[in-house]
């Protein structure tokens, strides 16, 4: 029986685990952090926005050019309570899983064929490396012509974001996986297809995951920017803050900016959980 990718990573080739297990084989402790320094974020956020409030309040500033922390926070209750706020992040959401899930898919398919086989990563590494560097937010108005301002053009524009990153990552995990694994696997008797799913695509993981990360970072960005530019749909975030900038009400563009940061938070440390979730082996515990 051949090991898979998963078992010769975690252990030592003397068959006893790796560094992680203390002699006596029970996994070692953690050593946690003091108080002061786990809630030393918490802390950080607390402090800019008491900063943040005095300087409105005792500073003189014109709210319609920065509002106070806490008027922001009454305006966003305010339109948490109408609907308003979490109609339009779902909306949002759902465009930014569509694109990248059709990005991720492909992303990871054509990388591992790339790096499997030198034909096609020949054939298509030179489209990649000339279409990579191409802000991909110069291709809105093009795909405007094409598509409209309808759901196919933010789907279109958010899955081509995402793409370049995922397939990058995946062909340079694929390509730098140990040789010391391989040829491991070869002595054992593996076969070239038995490599490639138990060894070199489970080595590939960190680097795959990794491109994963980079390519809903990416997302969130181009989504956002293609419903402020084609916000004839009227929904999503992005025409909110297109909506609310244009009538100058800055609370409500502050508001939906916190929104969409810890919206985009959340759905980072989703991502983070599920990797963790999928290949516990391959992420470590943050």
């Amino acid at each position: 029986m051949i090991p898979s990718g998963r078992a010769m990573i975690g252990r030592g080739w003397n068959g006893r685990a790796a560094s992680g297990r203390a002699r006596s084989g029970r996994p070692a402790k953690r050593r946690r952090d003091p108080l002061w320094m786990r809630l030393l974020p918490a802390l950080s956020v607390v402090l800019f926005v008491a900063a943040w409030e005095a300087a409105v309040r005792y500073g003189d500033v014109p709210p319609i050019i920065l509002p106070a922390p806490s008027s922001i926070a009454r305006y966003l209750l305010a339109m948490i309570a109408d609907g308003s706020l979490p109609w339009n992040l779902a909306v949002t959401f759902m465009r930014i899983m569509a694109g990248f899930l059709v990005a991720g898919v492909l992303g990871v398919l054509v990388g591992v064929l790339m790096g499997m086989s030198k034909v096609v990563a020949r054939v298509l590494d030179p489209w990649i490396a000339a279409l990579y560097p191409l802000p991909k937010i110069s291709l809105i108005p093009l795909l405007i012509i094409w598509l409209g301002t309808g759901e196919a053009y933010i789907l279109t524009i958010s899955a081509i974001t995402a793409f370049f990153p995922v397939v990058i990552s995946t062909y340079a995990g694929i390509r730098q996986t140990s040789q010391e694994l391989v040829k491991a696997a070869r002595d054992l008797g593996a076969n070239t297809r038995q490599i490639q799913m138990n060894v070199v695509i489970p080595a590939a993981i960190p680097s795959i995951f990794a491109g994963l990360h980079l390519g809903m970072g990416v997302t969130i960005i181009l989504v956002v920017a293609a419903e402020m530019i084609g916000g004839s749909n009227q929904s999503g975030v992005g025409w909110l803050l297109i909506r609310y900038g244009q009538v100058m009400e800055t609370e409500k563009v502050f508001a939906a900016l916190v929104a969409l940061a810890v919206f985009g938070g959340i759905i980072i440390k989703a991502q983070q959980a599920v990797d963790r979730w999928v290949a516990p082996w391959a992420v470590g515990r943050s």
